[in-house]
């Protein structure tokens, strides 16, 4: 008998181990197919470069690529946490004061005297130049604080898309994470339309393998190796045609566009066509200056009357040349230049002996100006007042405005 209930338990054990291994192996194979966590193996990490690439990594760190979005740390948070200077206020009685604690930082809501903590400051999304606003975690569902930072005032300002009231469902979609991160894995779609993300396979910034592509096999093959110069299973956009060119920058500088494939499946080399229903009618003056550099760029002169410009023609990604108004100008003189006979048409008699270098040392405040955008703007606290991000407008043409300015604003330095 006793023998028997032993051989019953033993084989209710191996059923249970065996049911066990079963589910085990189950979901390894489930993890095994899953297309993004095997597109997240793929990529290696922007450290991974540094070895053999040191002077553009050092250099491509400062960028505002690279700065696009980031782990929240103090050091990289805009914006003042001090008393007196960590408060955005909607009306008398609500406000959101921005603290640090031992956890973290984060955004507390005060309404007539009841607290609420909105959430931490979890990812930062824009490099500070311009401004930032950040993202909270709850659970695998990421959403907008919403008070964000407006550099160009030094204060805390509403988030984008709030109308005075405090905004607190904002979620966040792949959409805006494939033009401010290198790579999220999205693990599901709730029936409100909010997408979860795995939170360890992100990688955030716009870094060397959204242009480059995925590295980790490039960076295997080449570490064994290592006397061959020739560069194996990477991308090379040096390479390009100008289609491909102006794709990959168009993924996330072309203004709005349908997807109707899923976020993070183009790739570095494809065609934006085959990925998004793009408008190609489009207004110059309907435009934002935020968002579709390449939709004015498209149309400027520059652009239809040259069978080579793209915007790496002007840009060098791999360092930050943000302000560099000489810098760019000089890149205008290779076709803008008097050999050609379409040198700047101002009279040189309004500017004097020296109107050459001084017109060719900035052709983009006249021609590219500094314009409010009508998409990123915010509010100011205990006012209506809106602050519009100020952006280079991407349609190269004369602005007589802008250049009456330049010229009030310098010609007493030239003429000294």
């Amino acid at each position: 008998m006793n023998l028997r209930i032993s051989s019953i338990v033993l084989l209710f054990i191996f059923c249970c181990f065996f049911v066990l291994v079963q589910c085990i192996n189950r979901g390894n194979k489930n993890n095994e197919t899953e297309p993004l966590s095997s597109q997240y193996m793929k990529y290696a990490g922007t450290a991974s470069c540094i070895s053999c690439h040191k002077n553009i990594y050092d250099s491509f760190l400062t960028t505002g690529h690279y700065l696009t979005s980031q782990n929240a740390d103090s050091g990289i948070i805009k914006g003042s946490f001090e008393t007196g200077r960590n408060v955005y206020r909607y009306n008398p009685n609500t406000f959101v004061s921005m603290e640090k604690k031992d956890s973290g930082f984060y955004e507390i809501e005060h309404k007539y005297g009841a607290t609420n903590t909105v959430g931490r400051f979890d990812v930062i999304i824009g490099s500070g130049i311009r401004g930032q606003t950040f993202l909270t975690w709850k659970n695998n569902n990421l959403f907008q604080l919403p008070v964000s930072y407006l550099s160009s005032i030094h204060e805390w300002v509403n988030s984008p898309g709030a109308d005075n009231s405090i905004l607190l469902n904002r979620s966040i979609k792949s959409r805006c994470l494939e033009c401010h991160s290198t790579y999220a894995n999205k693990i599901a779609t709730g029936a409100n339309g909010q997408e979860a993300f795995a939170r360890n396979q992100m990688l955030y910034g716009v870094t060397c393998e959204k242009c480059h592509g995925p590295g980790a096999k490039h960076i295997e093959h080449q570490t064994e190796h290592p006397q061959e110069t020739a560069a194996k299973f990477i991308v090379n956009p040096g390479t390009f045609t100008r289609q491909q060119s102006l794709s990959l920058c168009r993924l996330c500088h072309g203004g709005r566009m349908n997807p109707f494939k899923p976020a993070f499946s183009f790739s570095s080399g494809n065609k934006i066509q085959d990925y998004f229903i793009i408008n190609n009618m489009v207004n110059n003056a309907r435009i934002d200056v935020h968002g579709n550099q390449y939709g004015l760029l498209s149309k400027s002169e520059c652009f239809k009357n040259s069978a080579t410009l793209t915007c790496v023609s002007c840009h060098n990604t791999h360092n930050n040349e943000r302000g560099n108004v000489s810098l760019f100008s000089q890149r205008c003189m290779t076709c803008h230049n008097q050999e050609h006979n379409t040198f700047c048409k101002i009279n040189p008699k309004l500017i004097g002996p020296k109107s050459t270098a001084f017109l060719s040392a900035n052709c983009i405040d006249c021609h590219m100006p500094d314009q409010a955008s009508k998409v990123i703007t915010m509010q100011t606290a205990d006012s209506t007042e809106m602050k519009a991000a100020l952006l280079r407008n991407h349609y190269i043409t004369i602005y007589p405005d802008a250049t009456k300015e330049y010229l009030a604003n310098n010609l007493h330095v030239i003429k000294k």
